[in-house]
């Protein structure tokens, strides 16, 4: 603890085997029933647990947020295309506070529209001052406080040498801007043509900030530093965590990894035009080092969630960790199920979107067993 009454933890990942693991069958699986529309999803934008067991899914062709009871099966639906109270101009996210409130996000201007557990619409929320795009990441705390997120440009970004900023901001219930959280270094961009063409690019393993909010915790890292912070629901920083990560130098073979993948991922939407030929460039930059932190997320349960990079440029799914609230090491989750991302995580379970083969994309929660704890 510092002066400041900051908990300091140190961990150390690598020399632990404690391992946590999810459970062999999930114990919802919604988007494989053909007997009812509703259990289509042509881009899931957000998903939530109620304090019920039921799961809430935000569509985004249908701008719909959809509530499907334990069993699976679909209770009612919220919103719709449109610009009056409770319509979406386009739904963009969606993130649910203690009692079942939803905030849904919306744009242009950025607002929220907020909606009760019973699927009624009770006000808009718009940024003040205005946001007029999304906010690039952040959440609502129990309070009603929402943390967003503002991406301010660089003003030369053509080299590759400027780097954009990130404002992470606190608005109150009302919208109404409460104060700038902190300001973190984001990626740099850059040109790989001669110009002509208005595709810019950010070098290999540069690195980004991440910010998440949940219940009473914010959490950010810098990406490029293997540390975590937490913020408590009065904006007061009351944890860091770090741990020792070997940095790892960008080498030929890992741009070429990287390369292939994007290539692979490239071909598989389609074929190879004018920008995934500017990204594929052998002019595209990279970074000296490999990032420490891909992106973090704030449990329900309190808990502090680390996607950590490998070489190739890919979250390693064997090397997300997970923390307790006060900090401290819980276990390694090795890489879960095939093409399944986690979005929400509690004590003991987890929710996210597994997308098949064909792209198509379910909605999936499974069990979530911790290791035991030491003895004594």
């Amino acid at each position: 603890m510092d002066s400041a009454g900051v908990r300091i933890v140190t961990v150390d990942p690598l020399a632990s085997d404690a391992v946590c693991s999810l459970g062999d069958e999930p114990t919802l699986y919604l988007g494989d029933s053909e007997e009812s529309e509703e259990q289509w999803f042509s881009r899931v934008l957000g998903v939530a647990r109620l304090s019920d067991g039921s799961v809430a899914v935000a569509d985004d062709y249908s701008m719909q947020v959809r509530i499907f009871d334990p069993s699976g099966a679909h209770v009612r639906s919220m919103g719709r295309e449109g610009e009056g109270p409770g319509e979406f101009k386009r739904l963009w996210l969606m993130w649910r506070l203690p009692g079942d409130t939803l905030w849904v996000g919306d744009y242009r201007p950025w607002r929220y529209q907020v909606y009760s557990p019973a699927g009624e619409w009770i006000r808009t929320v718009t940024m003040d001052p205005v946001y007029l795009n999304p906010t690039m990441a952040g959440g609502v705390l129990a309070n009603g406080i929402s943390i967003n997120v503002r991406d301010e440009r660089a003003r030369k970004r053509q080299d590759f040498s400027t780097p954009d900023k990130r404002h992470v901001e606190a608005h109150g219930p009302d919208g109404k801007l409460l104060g700038i959280l902190a300001t973190l270094r984001g990626r740099t961009f850059g040109q790989v043509d001669d110009g002509s063409l208005n595709y810019y690019l950010s070098p290999w393993y540069d690195a980004s900030p991440s910010i998440d909010a949940e219940g009473r915790a914010i959490v950010i890292a810098n990406g490029r530093d293997p540390e975590v912070r937490v913020l408590d629901d009065e904006m007061r920083l009351r944890l860091v965590v770090r741990w020792e990560e070997p940095r790892a130098e960008v080498t030929p073979a890992d741009i070429r990894k990287a390369r292939e993948a994007e290539r692979r991922r490239a071909l598989e939407d389609g074929e190879i035009g004018p920008y995934e030929e500017a990204n594929l460039s052998p002019k595209r930059p990279a970074a000296d080092v490999v990032p420490a932190v891909h992106s973090v997320r704030a449990g329900v349960d309190g808990s502090v969630w680390v996607y950590r990079y490998r070489s190739n440029g890919a979250v390693a799914g064997s090397r997300q960790m997970v923390l307790a609230p006060d900090g401290e090491f819980v276990c390694h989750l090795p890489a879960t199920k095939d093409n399944y991302a986690i979005w929400e995580a509690g004590a003991d379970y987890v929710l996210g979107v597994h997308t098949t083969e064909l792209g198509v994309q379910h909605v999936a929660m499974y069990d979530l067993e911790r290791p035991a704890p030491p003895p004594g």
